[in-house]
């Protein structure tokens, strides 16, 4: 059967590798003298903003600081930025930082250019025109946020999250400079590198993928397999720091064009109603939907468990498959991560309302290799709870009384 047509789309330009942010001045003026800095605010404490002023200086452009903002932004919190460039008559943005700062600055661009606030937008398709110029610099490897069209918000108020999604959100340049990720603690390394695994895998098994996006993320999981756990163990390892930051890339691009799939969908939810932060959230869903999701696409899941390590010589595709969700629990544990939900203090009595939150993301579940209803949804959480099976079951504090019954679940 003929390939379906599709198109493939990121930043415009790219530059990467190690001791390329002294290009930030030289690339910055060619868009303008005035640029809004969108910059995470613990990047002010560990030095980074420094660099990144000095590197815009040097090309003569003046930086404008935005930094007051929370971990997975409000929409009014890139209208206060957006409001910022309009008074400053900023020429550009650039965003500085992980995913939080790079998606509050693409959002604070076309709010420049476009009228009404931030949540206004929030959807697919409804910025009327482009907005600033932009520059995104990533200091870690996970997001992605560097080459995608989205910025997502936070919305605490109505426990949502979701995301302003435009082709006019590609960024006018991804700047990648391996070195600003060197102080990136392991624990965040470990969580944001999942984070960046989970685009791949999402991205590779999702209905819309197509052979560019397919080869983006192959290489992406092959890369993120073998270097994470270097990257978690020595911070310093500038080798595996480098290729972690091409894999982030790598999979930012499969994301972009293919789409994420149910991790996001049950992720989301975890994150506008309890705060448990993105890349752990989807680290934490990631095997348990792998597992569910097999059956779906079992050749894609096979060479998934392949790339990441697994020997599948004299095993059967199906066989091969399940093996994907059994290597991404192995990852976790060398990484230290919790892999339950109840490790990351998600409440047994929540997982009903999470499932109906999570069957609102219906645009991302249509990305899902296997079908997946309500009833789905709140399996795949009562399997990632972590409770005890029943004949490990002999009485706990989280299921007090009914403890058969509940496990049963």
């Amino acid at each position: 059967m003929a390939q379906n047509v599709f198109d493939f789309r990121g930043a415009v330009r790219y530059i990467f590798g190690c001791g390329s942010l002294a290009r930030l001045g030289a690339e910055a003026a060619t868009f303008g003298q005035k640029a809004l800095l969108v910059v995470d605010p613990a990047l002010a404490d560990a030095g980074i903003l420094d660099r990144i002023v000095s590197a815009a200086e040097q090309g003569g452009v003046k930086t404008t600081v935005f930094k007051e903002f929370q971990q997975e932004p409000e929409p009014t919190e890139a209208d206060a930025a957006a409001a910022l460039a309009k008074k400053k008559k900023c020429d550009l943005v650039i965003g500085v930082g992980g995913g939080s700062g790079m998606d509050l600055a693409k959002a604070a661009a076309v709010l420049v250019a476009n009228p009404g606030k931030a949540v206004d937008y929030v959807g697919v398709g409804l910025v009327p025109k482009p907005g600033l110029p932009t520059i995104m610099v990533p200091t870690t490897a996970g997001t992605g946020s560097e080459v995608t069209w989205t910025a997502v918000f936070t919305r605490r108020a109505e426990k949502a999250k979701g995301g302003i999604n435009s082709p006019f959100l590609y960024p006018s340049l991804a700047l990648l400079d391996p070195e600003l990720t060197l102080t990136v603690p392991p624990d965040l390394t470990a969580a944001t590198g999942m984070d960046a695994l989970c685009h791949a895998i999402e991205a590779f098994t999702s209905v819309k993928a197509n052979p560019l996006s397919d080869l983006a993320a192959q290489e992406a999981i092959a890369l993120i397999a073998e270097y994470l756990p270097q990257a978690y163990a020595d911070g310093r390892n500038i080798l595996a720091r480098e290729k972690m930051m091409l894999g982030s890339l790598l999979a930012g691009m499969a994301l972009a064009n293919a789409g994420v799939t149910a991790v996001h969908a049950l992720s989301y939810p975890m994150g506008a109603i309890f705060g448990v932060p993105h890349g752990l959230a989807n680290a934490v869903l990631l095997p348990y939907v792998m597992a569910y999701n097999a059956i779906g696409s079992p050749d894609k899941f096979a060479l998934v468990a392949e790339l990441l390590g697994e020997n599948v010589d004299n095993l059967s595709t199906r066989e091969a498959a399940q093996r994907a969700a059994k290597a991404v629990h192995d990852l976790m544990t060398d990484l230290e991560l919790p892999d339950t939900l109840n490790d990351v203090g998600i409440p047994i009595d929540a997982l009903e309302d999470l499932a109906d939150k999570a069957m609102n993301l219906g645009r991302v579940l249509e990305n899902n290799p296997r079908r997946i209803d309500r009833d789905d949804a709140l399996f795949i959480y009562d399997e990632a709870y972590g409770l005890p099976s029943d004949d490990e079951c002999d009485g706990c504090d989280e299921c007090d009384d009914d403890c058969e019954d509940d496990c049963e679940e």
